[in-house]
């Protein structure tokens, strides 16, 4: 008997009109859904009135799910991956289900579809022929310092998801690193009733979320660093020294203040290292 068909199904982010014809044709004729949330998943089904079996899928799961999944699909029953809201395995665990049904020689389906990245950045204002995805980072430590810096100094445009009540603490973040004046975009609950796409300064957004605190799901994108027509980043030596006083006054290290300025001006390694040794 051939195997089953893992197919990769991408659900609306709110609005349900946002589902594709071949998505909803999917999800009625696979033999199970493999949902992140079966409670959310279930009233999706049932708009569609789609009644395949229905099992859980989430970032607890471990491995016995992930066996069970490949076990269905090696006996020849089609299975549907979806998350609770956009495109599967994009910042979820889904990920490892379809690790292992490729490693299994398990063919491997994509229904395109809804995906806050996307739409995120095509209603940003802000280039989208190249970016930077970062997801979600770590709460703290030293990767999510390095994932900062990285963003700070990219030319194109960088993706971030962020729980609501974590993003004033992302923006005060970014303003560390990048300066007040970059400018951002915070778009929440996006399809939803209550759809805000809210651009400005990292800062004009950091005093208004203090005031508004954020609902729902957030996607900040972040501008890149300016560039002139060249092609080259524009650096403010004066600020670039200004930054290297702060880190130094805090207790940073050398080396981690020339990763810093490498990362977050854009500047190669070795003039990073002689502007902060030759810092007076």
């Amino acid at each position: 008997m051939p195997a089953g068909i893992l197919y990769i199904v991408a659900t609306p982010l709110g609005n349900l009109g946002d589902l594709s014809p071949r998505a909803a044709e999917t999800l009625r004729t696979v033999h199970t859904v493999a949902a992140e949330d079966t409670r959310y998943t279930l009233g999706l089904l049932a708009s569609i009135d789609a009644h395949p079996k229905l099992v859980s899928y989430h970032a607890h799961s471990g491995p016995k799910r992930i066996d069970a999944l490949i076990e269905l699909l090696s006996a020849g029953r089609d299975v549907a991956l979806v998350t609770d809201a956009g495109t599967p395995a994009i910042s979820d665990p889904g990920v490892e289900v379809v690790a292992a049904a490729r490693r299994a020689g398990i063919r491997v389906v994509p229904i395109a579809g809804p995906s806050a990245v996307a739409a995120a950045l095509s209603a940003s204002g802000m280039a989208g022929d190249r970016y930077l995805f970062l997801g979600f980072l770590p709460r703290k430590g030293a990767s999510r310092r390095r994932l900062l810096e990285r963003a700070a100094g990219e030319p194109w445009s960088i993706v971030f998801f962020e729980a609501p009540g974590r993003l004033t603490e992302l923006l005060a973040d970014l303003i560390a690193l990048c300066g007040a004046e970059r400018h951002a975009v915070v778009a929440r609950e996006l399809t939803k009733i209550h759809e805000d796409v809210r651009g400005g300064t990292l800062t004009e957004l950091r005093t208004y979320y203090e005031v508004h605190a954020p609902l729902g799901e957030v996607t900040l994108v972040l501008s890149g660093q300016a560039a002139d027509d060249a092609g080259e980043i524009l650096v403010n030596q004066d600020e670039v020294l200004a930054a290297i006083g702060e880190r130094l006054g805090a207790g940073d290290s050398p080396k981690d203040v020339v990763r810093m300025v490498s990362a977050r001006f854009g500047l190669p390694r070795n003039e990073a290292y002689r502007l902060v040794m030759e810092r007076p």
